[in-house]
């Protein structure tokens, strides 16, 4: 009997859960087992598998599941990453199961640890962390520091000068504190009556003290209203969640708040507090969250973890300070009005005098021909002493209007001649008595006297300026017109005499009048007006003239043109004018005349003159035209590096030899010289410095060779150009051998 093992085909059904196994198919594999396993025949077969795949399955089917979970978490933990997602992911959730006091423990050091890098590794990271928390509190420990300093300084200002003040000003000094301090311990008046200490978060009423003889209403429902208030203020001006009222006040009532991390503590005050009771309410209400933090976190109503509690908030309503019951000094008032009142009225009128004197004073000052020396006031008596002209005002008359009794006027003047204008105006017309004719009047601080008067007044005027020069105004009398007849002639002399000095070419060297008559003297240029004929006109008797005049050359450009134009006799084609102060010659003439007009301008230059001849030009001859031009045309010809003509060039030396005599001949038939310049010139072949050399050699052999044929060598000049001046450009063997040449140029002089 033959046993087969046949496959099974597990049902294609999911479990109902991740843990529950499929009964059914369990079921019928065991079913299959049991009808197939044959024990006997199958010990009897040799090559049966050791490994029935039905228990295979089998074993699937029993812990299959477990064996998957099994090798995940082999997987998991053989993969860093994987692990640390899978414990991060239930971290949080262990950690608010676990015991507060073991996690707290066993986290401490590890978190301290990483704090401690944390901020040496960025400070400012802790820095950003805290400013949210430390801002507020450090702007509101300022506000209260300055609101505290002014407090001070208002209550020091008003009890400054009082009696009190006096008083507090030595116990400062007795006691060592501020006289600031003093005044607030003894002027504030305020009584705190009341303290809450109400839990921030619900709102309920911790404890409550009050003040004896203190009125009190429902504390609780005193507590329930601050809060309702807090909270209606935050929501309405979206105030942060650690920010609240500080200060409520209504009538004398003042409430002070002081927030806690878990208690707000309500102060009730009544008067006017000192800023230093804020600080006060704050160390109370620390304390309290130092003893009983736990407590007031955990707070719920019931208050019997907090029964020491309110002899703390007692220390804040025993800090209190009854009003004083002194009344109002007005005997000390009193007596300070009857000294003051006096002594005040005594000092306004001396100060009122005082200042009626000095507008008196200021007034003197300003007078002309009065010099106050010295002034003063004692024992109410006023005196003053100084210089004073007689034409000046009166200083008694001056007094009416100025208030100062005269009587306490007590003054002494000494009588001077100021030298103010005006004075000395009234002085000249009181010992001059001017005629009718003149008039003196004050121009610019000076005394002018204008008109006609006879030479005698006029000498006495005279007499008077000289001495005002010595430190009075000037005293003119240039403008008075002397009426005598022997002063109208000298003044008609004195016009010829200005007449002649202006004419150009007459130098008047001296002139005088005497016993009725004139003499003059002096030099005059032949080309000049005639003295003589200048007298018509001039109201001077010729008869009484008597003139001396010695001829001399002027070297006004007037005459020097003059003399120019009859010595050079210039050509119609010449003009010479007068530019400024130049002599210029324009136009065309001969050599020679250039010539002589060139010397005629160096001995005008040595007298100071100028004679421009180079607008002139030349005016050269037709025939010397033509044969220049033919000249200039000729060019002698070398061969590379060379500096002597090939024999070619022989028959055209010769041709220009004969050319160069026969213009030298026609130039000094015209009166003019003629001048030759050789100039050697090369190609671009070669070094700069080699090709000025041969050009230079070229021009001196050509020289040679015109000297040689008879053309005189002082007419003849050389040159090198070198490359400089090319007759064509080098773009071609022919290029470069028109530049191998000396060529000529012709200059009359």
């Amino acid at each position: 009997m033959t046993s087969t093992v046949d496959p099974i085909s597990l049902p294609q059904r999911a479990a109902s859960s991740d843990t529950e196994i499929d009964r059914a198919a369990l079921a019928s594999l065991l079913v299959e087992i049991a009808r197939n396993v044959d024990p006997d025949y199958r010990a009897r077969l040799e090559g049966v598998p050791t490994a029935d795949p039905r228990m295979e399955t089998l074993r699937q089917l029993l812990v299959g599941r477990e064996i998957s979970e099994l090798s995940r978490v082999a997987h998991l933990l053989d993969e860093p990453e994987q692990l640390a997602a899978a414990v991060g992911g239930v971290l949080p959730s262990a950690a608010g199961r676990a015991p507060h006091a073991q996690l707290g423990e066993a986290l401490a050091p590890a978190v301290e640890r990483a704090v401690q890098r944390s901020i040496q590794k960025s400070p400012r990271t802790l820095t950003d962390i805290l400013y949210p928390v430390f801002l507020p509190a450090i702007r509101k420990s300022i506000g209260e520091k300055i609101d505290q300093t002014f407090q001070s300084l208002n209550e020091t200002l008003r009890h400054i000068f009082t009696w009190h003040g006096l008083k507090w000003r030595f116990e400062a000094w007795r006691t060592g504190a501020s006289f600031s301090e003093v005044v607030l311990k003894h002027s504030l008046v305020y009584r705190v009556e009341h303290v809450f200490l109400i839990n921030r978060n619900s709102g309920l009423l911790i404890a409550h003290v009050t003040a004896d003889n203190a009125t009190s209403e429902d504390p609780q429902l005193i507590s329930s209203m601050l809060s309702a208030i807090q909270d209606f203020v935050k929501d309405s001006f979206n105030e942060k969640e650690q920010s609240g009222l500080d200060t409520i006040r209504f009538g004398e009532l003042r409430l002070w708040s002081e927030v806690g991390p878990f208690a707000t503590l309500v102060a009730v005050i009544r008067g006017n507090p000192p800023e230093e009771l804020h600080e006060i309410v704050r160390d109370v209400l620390f304390r309290i969250h130092d003893e009983y933090s736990q407590a007031l976190e955990q707070f719920d109503g019931d208050s019997s973890q907090l029964a020491g509690i309110e002899t703390q908030l007692h220390s804040c309503v025993e800090l209190k300070q009854e009003d004083s019951n002194q009344g109002f000094p007005w005997l000390v008032v009193a007596a300070v009005l009857l000294v003051l009142i006096p002594a005040g009225g005594w000092f306004f009128l001396s100060w009122q005098s005082g200042q009626r004197w000095q507008a008196y004073v200021s007034r003197l000052s300003t007078q002309p021909g009065i010099i106050v020396a010295e002034q003063k006031m004692r024992d109410g008596q006023f005196y003053i002493a100084g210089l004073r002209d007689p034409l000046a005002a009166d200083p008694q008359a001056l007094l009416s209007g100025t208030q100062v009794d005269p009587a306490r006027v007590h003054s002494h003047w000494q009588f001077y001649q100021s030298l103010d204008p005006e004075f000395v105006l009234k002085r000249l017309t009181a010992s001059l008595a001017p005629p009718k004719s003149v008039r003196l009047s004050i121009v610019e601080d000076r005394i002018v006297a204008v008109g006609e008067a006879p030479d005698t007044w006029i000498d006495r005027a005279r007499a008077a300026a000289r001495q005002l020069e010595a430190g009075g105004p000037v005293f003119d009398i240039s403008k008075v017109r002397d009426v005598s007849p022997e002063a109208r002639a000298a003044e008609h002399w004195q016009t010829y005499v200005s007449r002649l000095e202006a004419q150009p070419g007459i130098i008047v060297a001296q002139q005088r009048a005497r016993g009725g008559h004139f003499y003059i003297s002096g030099l005059r240029d032949p080309q000049a007006a005639d003295p003589q004929a200048l007298l018509s006109g001039t109201g001077v008797d010729p008869a009484r003239v008597h003139s001396q005049w010695q001829f001399y050359q002027s070297l006004d450009p007037k005459f020097v043109l003059k003399r120019l134009v009859a010595s050079l006799s210039p050509p119609k084609s010449v003009q010479l004018t007068i530019i400024q102060d130049r002599i210029v010659a324009m136009g065309e003439a001969p050599a020679a005349w250039i010539n002589r007009a060139r010397v005629a301008s160096q001995q005008l230059s040595a007298d100071g003159l100028s004679l421009e001849i180079s607008e002139l030009r030349e005016l050269t001859p037709q025939e010397l035209t033509h044969l220049r031009d033919a000249i200039q045309a000729v060019g002698i010809f070398f061969d590379s590096g060379k500096a002597v003509p090939g024999p070619e060039q022989l028959p055209v030396l010769d041709k220009l030899a004969n050319q160069l005599k026969e213009l030298a001949k026609d130039a000094r038939e015209a009166g003019v010289t003629a001048q030759f310049m050789l100039t050697g010139h090369s190609d671009a072949t070669g070094r700069e410095t080699a090709n000025v050399s041969i050009s230079a050699a070229r021009a001196e052999t050509v020289r040679a060779l015109l000297k040689k044929r008879g053309v005189d060598p002082e007419l003849l000049l050389v040159r090198g150009a070198g490359t400089f001046e090319p007759a064509e450009a080098e773009t071609s063997r022919t290029g470069s051998s028109a530049n191998r040449r000396v060529s000529v140029t012709v200059t009359f002089h």
